[in-house]
């Protein structure tokens, strides 16, 4: 009997202390909403990242953590620790944005920069949401004099640059409990799903330049090399795994029609639900590479710029999140924030958008989903349970990468939702310090996951961070 009024004190006591923590997020709402939007004002692409990483360093250090900054050869890159002991719990932090992708925060298109960046993936509020989770969490750590260190990783260019890879690599997680992330989306889950495999490359062909007209036979066009393989590799299509992708863009294609392109540059993106799926086609990519090549008489060569595994879900650890979610709630629209959201869903390209409703209601938690995303979060769940939120930050019926993602991401709608993210990771950080159970739980299900002997073994393989893959072919 002892034990269980023990058991319902220590309960109760954790929800005070949660309700306590999401109370103390609320205050500073205007506080995180400026410095989310501070970053959303000046988007850097990754690598580049150096006024949003130091936006984020100072408002740790002013909340006390220790700074380590630019681990694992990233300049922007950081980890802020505070506290000593066991538990070691992670919270992940992003900030880098996308080419392409500027827009005002305004329901109709309308870049700020022509042709600028922007944040269309939301990078500036998972930052932001992030570090409020991580210094809430530290504020209850001295409160309640726990032993236990909380430590925020900031993590740059994941948007194709793998900044976690080498974080990843260089063994910055050997010693974490459990990892915590979150990422926008269009509705409110933690379901426990798997994200795809990547290989990124560039692709370049050389040949031979001569004049188009007058001497066509002295050429050799790397341009012929390119189109001849983009034409292999799509009716490769046929015959591979359906729920495997590939990408490409070409980056150089040539300066002039009457001139032979002796230069050409494209990027490859492979995916699939396995690693080893993923290198398989990989090699059935490369063939087609080396055979174009062949038949028009050009070189090719590649470098590859990232690559990562698939993500290994955790049903422990996103149960916990899923629960907390639910506690937290969605977000409740503003009849100002309504009608944005009536005008930007004018504007998605499909027959019938979810009801705005979605952003207020959580969806039911599922289990064995596989995503057709990537993300290099997924290098780090094979080191370390790891697990993720989703809140709706954009419009429903908003996909990631697009101008409304954009204009949602630098007003009230993704502050909000950034806030529900913050609160729910900090109350399952509560639950993964005041629990050990759960993390003993996590690493099990970690361990049945990857079977036995297994070893990270780094898809890039010894290179170093590519710094200036956004630069490449520009």
């Amino acid at each position: 009997m002892a034990t269980l009024f023990l058991s319902l004190a220590t309960f109760a006591q954790k929800t005070d202390d949660k309700s306590t923590i999401a109370a103390q997020l609320d205050k500073k709402y205007h506080q995180y909403a400026n410095i989310a939007r501070t970053i959303w004002t000046t988007p850097e692409l990754g690598y580049q990242e150096v006024k949003s990483s130091a936006t984020l360093q100072a408002e740790l250090r002013k909340e006390g953590f220790k700074m380590e900054v630019g681990v694992a050869d990233m300049p922007t890159s950081f980890i802020g620790s505070y506290g000593s002991g066991r538990p070691i719990i992670a919270i992940l932090a992003e900030f880098d944005a996308l080419p392409g992708l500027s827009q005002d925060s305004v329901p109709y298109k309308k870049p700020i920069i022509e042709g600028g960046n922007g944040h269309g993936c939301g990078h500036n509020l998972f930052g932001t949401a992030s570090v409020a989770a991580a210094t809430a969490l530290k504020n209850w750590l001295t409160q309640t004099k726990r032993p236990g260190t909380i430590r925020l990783y900031g993590t740059p260019a994941e948007e194709g640059g793998g900044g976690k890879v080498y974080m990843t690599r260089a063994g910055l997680f050997n010693d974490v409990d459990a990892v915590l992330h979150w990422h926008p989306s269009d509705d409110n889950n933690a379901e426990s799903s798997s994200w795809l495999s990547q290989k990124q490359a560039i692709m370049r062909f050389y040949g031979r330049s001569s004049h188009a007209a007058a001497a066509p036979e002295v050429g050799r066009s790397a341009l012929d090399a390119a189109e001849a393989m983009n034409y292999m590799v799509n009716m490769m299509r046929e015959h591979m795994d359906e729920k495997a992708r590939i990408h490409y863009v070409i980056k150089k294609g040539g300066l002039a029609a009457n001139v032979v392109p002796d230069y050409v540059e494209m990027e490859y993106k492979v995916r699939h639900p396995k690693g080893e799926g993923m290198e398989e086609l990989w090699q059935r990519v490369l063939k087609c590479a080396q055979g174009a090549a062949l038949g028009t008489e050009t070189r090719f060569e590649y470098e590859v710029i990232s690559g990562y595994y698939e993500m290994v879900p955790n049903d422990e650890l996103s149960r916990a999140m899923d629960a907390n979610l639910r506690k937290v709630g969605g977000v409740t629209y503003t009849p100002e924030e309504t009608a944005f959201a009536e005008a930007i869903q004018k504007t998605l390209p499909t027959k019938k958008a979810p009801p705005l409703s979605n952003a207020t209601t959580i969806q039911p938690f599922r289990t064995g989903i596989i995503n057709s995303g990537s993300s290099d979060v997924s290098d780090i769940s094979w080191v370390v349970p790891t697990a993720g939120v989703y809140p709706a930050t954009w419009v429903p019926g908003t996909a990631a990468h697009t101008w409304q993602a954009t204009a949602a991401d630098g007003m009230s709608i993704g502050f909000k939702g950034m806030m529900v993210a913050a609160k729910t990771m900090a109350m399952t950080g509560i639950d993964l310090f005041t629990t050990p159970e759960l993390i003993v739980k996590a690493k099990a299900e970690l361990e049945q996951r990857r079977g036995p002997n297994w070893q990270y073994k780094c898809l890039v393989g010894d290179r170093k961070p590519p710094l200036n893959y956004r630069s490449l072919a520009q």
